[in-house]
């Protein structure tokens, strides 16, 4: 199987030892950790690049996290990235998804267990691979057909079913990592959406290889 390029994960904090903390938690994951100290600075590297999840702070001067998360939704290209909210003891966790009611964000509380943030990443970046790789055999399989309409079928269909298994394969054991609990509600749907996705693939690469 490829191995998948390294995914970027934003990290948006105006304190540079927050930062440095984020990068000790999430350096074992191996993906490209990108820095952001202000809402600004991470609205123009949403412009840039791509991103499997962004961990925005809160408190932040300025544009604060929910001022910024606002306008990542708003736009077209950055609206479904996941965003795991870095909260404060006190602020309430009903106000965090105030206005946000969608299933890409997430939230955590300060103090937060290490082990939990680093799970949570984890199954984003795994869960932005795997729509990586529908994309890309979606693509491919759009291309094979045309390549293919004057002569056999079946070997394209056999390595797309192949991928299509792999694919499958991979999201059972994400769907096993996930802890799912209140606050996952949002992943599990997330995985559920991306099972659609390879149903769908599935059903098609099934009817062009046709009866048995």
């Amino acid at each position: 199987m490829a191995v998948p390029h390294k995914a970027n994960i934003l990290l948006v904090d105006d304190r540079d030892d927050n930062l440095t903390a984020l990068e000790a938690i999430l350096t074992s994951l191996d993906q490209n950790l990108v820095r952001a100290s202000s809402g600004e600075a991470a609205l123009k590297a949403l412009l840039e690049d791509d991103f499997a999840v962004i961990l925005l702070d809160v408190m932040m001067p300025g544009m604060d996290g929910f001022e910024t998360a606002a306008h990542i939704k708003q736009r077209e290209k950055t609206k479904e990235i996941p965003i795991i909210f870095l909260t404060g003891a006190g602020i309430d966790r009903h106000q965090v998804f105030r206005g946000y009611a969608s299933r890409s964000i997430d939230y955590l509380t300060k103090p937060f267990d290490p082990w939990v943030l680093r799970a949570k990443v984890e199954v984003f970046v795994e869960l932005y691979h795997t729509k990586q790789q529908l994309r890309e055999q979606s693509r491919r399989l759009q291309r094979e057909l045309g390549e293919e309409t004057g002569g056999p079928v079946r070997p394209v269909v056999t390595q797309l079913s192949d991928r299509v298994a792999e694919i499958s394969e991979n999201l059972e054991q994400l769907r096993a990592r996930i802890v799912t609990d209140e606050s996952d509600s949002r992943t599990v749907a997330a995985v559920r959406d991306l099972d659609h996705s390879v149903a769908q693939l599935t059903r098609l690469v099934e009817a062009m290889r046709g009866p048995a």
